[in-house]
């Protein structure tokens, strides 16, 4: 944020992570035999605790990664929102399926799992594994982002009096040290780069286990002649630049029916120039720093190379006084076209790309012309022309009408290098468990 340092953490060792893994089967193996009601009992506890430190919370969180201390709260809501909705569903969600007297199919919990969660949304992405894994019987290790080490401590604090000893605990760990880790786990829960999630399956290749990857996005919007447009504009400026732009689903690339197009660019251009750029300790500021300074270099790379290839860039940085470092101004392109790695390529900052289409066709050929597959918005009064769209659409998931948002009662899951696996809803369940048949005969 000012370039200090704010907290330090020694590094685990080896022998600290088998003392971990060892304290950990030992209470998965007393957590899994208690009553799923039980369970659910004693980690509603354990969010109650933790969102009791709300107001410490969000500064702290502020801190570590900079977003602006007003936007905070909402992550720590969002944590208990998705806690309690995953709660919520486990009874339903790990209920054996019963044949008859004689034949059911029950989830099993895993064993231990390895969560290793992202700076972004220090407390979102953690919790998306690790209370339905703790519900469903499992015990957890996390392994947060060096840059947000204190999030993974808070957690584990929450749970000090209400779950048994050593069925949460936390490591801070290097490449290598996690390596090992996950080649000694039951699953593995990461959320990071695509070359990350390469590393975390080059680290498990030698074993059977499973493994949840979400790798990020390059989220597109589609805005079709028929939108609000005053509606639509409100949304995607806020999709665009939330959080800085630090968002997996965040939007990174917008079509624009040709017959809104000038308007559209003309108020999104005008809504970027509302941010305000600066400390996000101040109540007043809504778009604070990226993570670090060599990451707003890399977006700026981006921007410089589009622009050097046709682009125009629409926002003049120096109405910002703030840029500098970390801080980085948000932009807007035009005459963008796919050649440009800010059409292709993850940006994960303030900056969004704008190209005009003729048709729906054409949006839908861009909106696929990706590696990625995360989510993807399409912004009409039809539905069901929305939904005809969205079967073309190859994304884990279709908003209509919205973005940059995750519902825990559906799947969260991406396809091609966004990732592979699912947390969230029931079926976030189904990866966090095996199923066990049990046939008897009557003699």
């Amino acid at each position: 944020m000012d370039g200090s340092v704010y907290l330090e953490r020694a590094l685990a060792g080896p022998s600290e992570l088998e003392q971990a893994l060892a304290r950990a089967r030992r209470a998965q193996r007393e957590w899994r035999g208690l009553p799923l009601k039980l369970r659910v009992e004693r980690l509603i506890q354990f969010v109650d605790r933790f969102m009791a430190r709300a107001d410490q919370l969000s500064p702290e969180l502020s801190w570590q990664m900079g977003r602006p201390v007003s936007q905070a709260p909402g992550e720590l809501r969002g944590f208990a929102h998705r806690s309690r909705t995953m709660l919520e569903l486990a009874p339903s969600a790990l209920e054996p399926i019963r044949l008859d007297s004689l034949r059911r199919v029950q989830r099993e919990p895993l064993g231990v799992v390895l969560t290793v969660a992202a700076w972004n949304y220090p407390y979102l992405i953690a919790v998306n594994s690790v209370v339905p894994a703790l519900a469903a019987g499992n015990a957890v290790l996390l392994k947060h982002s060096a840059q947000t080490p204190l999030c993974a401590e808070r957690l584990v604090e929450a749970g000090v009096d209400c779950l048994p000893e050593g069925l949460f605990q936390l490591l801070h760990m290097n490449h290598d040290l996690t390596a090992r880790a996950v080649a000694e786990v039951d699953f593995v829960c990461f959320t990071g780069s695509v070359e990350g999630g390469r590393a975390v399956q080059r680290a498990a290749s030698e074993r059977f286990i499973g493994l949840g990857l979400e790798l990020g996005g390059k989220d597109p919007a589609f805005v079709r002649s028929d939108a609000d447009l005053e509606y639509t504009l409100e949304n995607l400026v806020d999709g665009s630049f939330y959080n800085s732009g630090q968002s997996c689903c965040g939007i990174e690339r917008i079509y624009v029916h040709q017959s809104l197009y000038e308007q559209f660019v003309e108020g999104f251009v005008e809504r970027a120039y509302a941010y305000k750029l600066g400390n996000p300790l101040e109540p007043s500021t809504n778009l604070g720093p990226v993570v670090r300074a060599s990451a707003a270099q890399a977006i700026q790379s981006q921007v410089d190379q589009a622009v050097a290839r046709g682009a125009r860039a629409l926002i003049d940085p120096a109405r910002f006084p703030a840029v500098g470092g970390a801080y980085l101004a948000p932009q807007v392109l035009v005459d963008v076209d796919h050649s440009m790695d800010l059409m292709t390529e993850e940006t994960f900052g303030p900056v969004v790309g704008i190209m005009a289409v003729k048709n729906d066709e054409a949006a839908v050929r861009l909106m696929n012309d990706s590696r990625y597959g995360l989510t993807a918005s399409i912004w009409t009064r039809d539905l069901e022309a929305a939904d005809r769209l969205a079967q073309q659409v190859e994304t884990g998931t279709l908003f209509a009408n919205r973005c940059d948002y995750l519902d825990p009662e559906l799947a969260w899951t991406g396809v091609k290098d966004s990732g592979r696996g699912c947390t969230l809803s029931r079926v976030g369940y189904e990866q966090l468990t095996r199923p066990k048949s049990f046939y008897y005969r009557r003699v």
